[in-house]
């Protein structure tokens, strides 16, 4: 498989060479995976520890200045607009929305991610729209459109990385206190359909890598029902996903999860101390240390009526976009991307002959994959998977395919009208009993396993008795070696044609297509789906859905996709209400990787002296009459 040539722009260092990888127990890992997974960490302790530059710190807001909007409102506007807006104000109001404060807390450079995730969508988004200016292949042979495609691959790279960072700070937060579940959950669905789109993405690339992703990742979608309506190996369908639905769902999501964010602001620290709130009070009432739970839930509910600090959202945004934009510029001028070129049929019948002439034969006599495959193709059994009720057999054949006439009959009689020698051949099999067409290619499958190729390059097996096989075949080789049968694949869509799953489920039927994944390491058991061509890296965030299919247990089930599917979508249930499940939702206090994130303040919190107050939950000691909490000091 040659590698496109996008010219000047392709990139100081050649990713394209294989890289290595690293193995432990059923573990695989490539070393551009490792240096990601590394770098992510490398870039989250770094976060916990690098020092934070923090401007003065001020009292909080005046209540007036945070809800502005009246609380007769709805009264003073009857019409349908009036009450909409504000009720809106009354949820929102701008002082919120966009603030110009934040609490004193907020001091540390694990709070960036979020804002450095948004800011990596924005440079996606953009680099996708470049690469829309010359259509949907011109990155393939242009080396400006190639370029383009490095700035996407790579700022979609730096999105995954820091959502996961991000993702990693707010766990050990426990950011889904003070009804604040809700905020945790949409940011584990926007991770969830990111990985979606991230997945539609790559199948829309009409490369190797996404012919590869196709017909695997084809049996899972299969398996639960939907594969006939969500075809992978529709690259045409995948790239109106990637481009349209999955970002109206994901901006829907991240729209709301910045919205609730807004709302509920960002969680309180953890007490410094037990029995204490965020702010250091305790309840005087009942001695110290004794802030009960309750009092604790309703203290993290409260609006914060700590010290804040001057904090100015659009400018953090505008530089984050800024910088990210700059990195991406940098690793896509210095990496460029891969772009390994598409297999072929033409390509496979040139290369591996022998094993193109034994797969035909094999369509032709009903015993490849393909031909027994089942729904949502046919009607055998040889890819069912079933884990209580069989999805795939209720929802049946939607995309029906013939393999003997799909990949053999019906190209050849396209072609028949120039050769006389051929459309006999094709009279004598249409005109012969199903038993005796059975018996002809099956005989002849058995024999293709020792094939060999006279000078004219028609295929020779051992003698028997094959009827018009033999003739067949070889219109088949040679049909293929000029480029007809991929154009014959294809010809019978109607538009643009951009449906390759009969092209693709043939190429899987033989062996040079899964030879060349495997040395590539793209296959299952060696973390494949985790992997990239050449040395870039993949898509390490996947480990959790890979893991299942090297689990010793489970690879060699006849079930496994449905395995991982269900135990992939049960783990990633339990981690998006985590706020609802106790002992899973106690560890962040167990592991005070917080005291990190909040060691500032909690310096600041302990220098102070302690003022006991009662506060009311969601009140400000005031409420109490009591004093105000001290100023706290500002930076050294």
């Amino acid at each position: 498989m040659a590698v496109s040539s996008p010219g000047l722009l392709a990139g100081l260092f050649d990713l394209n060479a294989p890289t290595h990888y690293l193995h432990w127990w059923i573990f695989t890992v490539s070393i551009p995976n490792l240096a990601v997974v590394l770098a992510m960490l490398v870039i989250f302790l770094a976060a916990l520890l690098a020092p934070f530059p923090v401007k003065e710190q001020q009292s909080p807001p005046a209540d007036k200045e945070l809800r502005p909007a009246p609380e007769k409102g709805v009264e003073e506007h009857p019409s349908w607009t009036g009450r909409v807006r504000d009720r809106g104000l009354r949820w929102l109001p701008p002082q919120k929305l966009l603030p110009e404060t934040q609490p004193s807390y907020v001091a540390s450079w694990a709070y960036v991610f979020g804002v450095a995730s948004l800011a990596a969508l924005v440079v996606a988004i953009v680099s996708g729209l470049l690469i829309a200016l010359g259509g949907v292949d011109w990155w393939h042979t242009n080396p400006v459109g190639h370029f383009f495609n490095s700035l996407h691959l790579w700022s979609v790279e730096l999105f995954m990385a820091f959502m996961v960072i991000h993702l990693w700070v707010k766990f050990f937060m426990a950011a889904w206190r003070g009804r604040r579940a809700r905020t945790w959950i949409t940011g584990m669905l926007a991770f969830l359909v990111s990985i979606i789109e991230c997945f539609t993405g790559y199948l829309s690339q009409q490369n190797f890598d996404s012919q590869w992703i196709a017909t695997n990742g084809k049996d899972a979608f299969n398996a639960v029902g939907v594969g006939g309506f969500f075809n992978l190996m529709n690259f045409g369908q995948m790239l109106l996903w990637h481009l349209v639905l999955v970002p109206l769902v994901l901006f829907g999501i991240v729209g709301t999860h910045v919205l609730l964010v807004r709302y509920r602001g960002v969680v309180h620290p953890f007490p410094a101390r037990r029995g204490r709130d965020a702010l250091g009070r305790e309840n005087v009432a009942t001695g110290p240390n004794s802030l009960t739970r309750r009092e604790q839930r309703a203290a993290d509910r409260a609006e914060w009526r700590g010290p804040v600090r001057r904090y100015d959202l659009i400018r953090e945004a505008v530089a984050a976009t800024a910088v990210v934009a700059a990195v991406v510029a940098v690793l896509a001028s210095a990496l460029s991307s891969p772009d390994v070129r598409p297999v072929t049929v033409r390509q496979w019948a040139s290369v591996d002959p022998g094993d193109f002439v034994g797969t035909a034969a094999s369509e032709l006599a009903g015993t490849s994959l393909t031909a027994r495959y089942g729904p949502p193709y046919d009607n055998g059994s040889a890819a069912v998977q079933q884990l209580g009720p069989s999805l795939q057999r209720l929802v049946g054949v939607v995309t029906p395919i013939d393999a003997a006439q799909t990949f053999v009959v019906g190209p050849l009689e396209a072609v028949a009208g120039y050769d006389p020698a051929l459309r006999a051949a094709l009279a004598a099999w249409r005109s012969a009993p199903a038993a005796t067409r059975s018996r002809w290619a099956r005989g002849y499958a058995s024999a293709a396993g020792s094939v060999s190729f006279a000078a004219d390059g028609s295929p020779l097996v051992r003698p028997g008795h094959y009827g018009p096989v033999p003739a067949m075949m070889a219109a088949e080789l040679a049909l293929a070696r000029s480029g007809g049968l991929d154009a014959s694949l294809l010809a019978q869509q109607p538009f643009y044609g951009t449906n390759f799953t009969k092209p693709l489920l043939f190429l899987e039927d033989g062996g040079y297509f899964a030879s060349l994944a495997h040395a590539d390491h793209l296959l299952g058991n060696q973390w494949g789906v985790m992997n990239e061509t050449g040395s870039y890296p993949g898509q390490p965030w996947l480990w959790l859905y890979q893991l299942w299919y090297n689990v010793p247990s489970f690879s060699h089930s006849t079930n496994v996709d449905l395995i991982a599917i269900y135990l992939t979508g049960i783990a990633s249930l339990l981690l998006a209400l985590i706020p609802f499940i106790p002992g899973l939702r106690s560890i962040p206090r167990l592991v005070p990787v917080h005291r990190l994130i909040w060691r500032r303040y909690y310096a600041e919190a302990e220098a102070l002296p302690q003022t006991p107050g009662t506060p009311r939950a969601g009140g400000s000691p005031n409420d109490e009459g009591l004093p105000d909490p001290p100023k706290l000091p500002g930076p050294p």
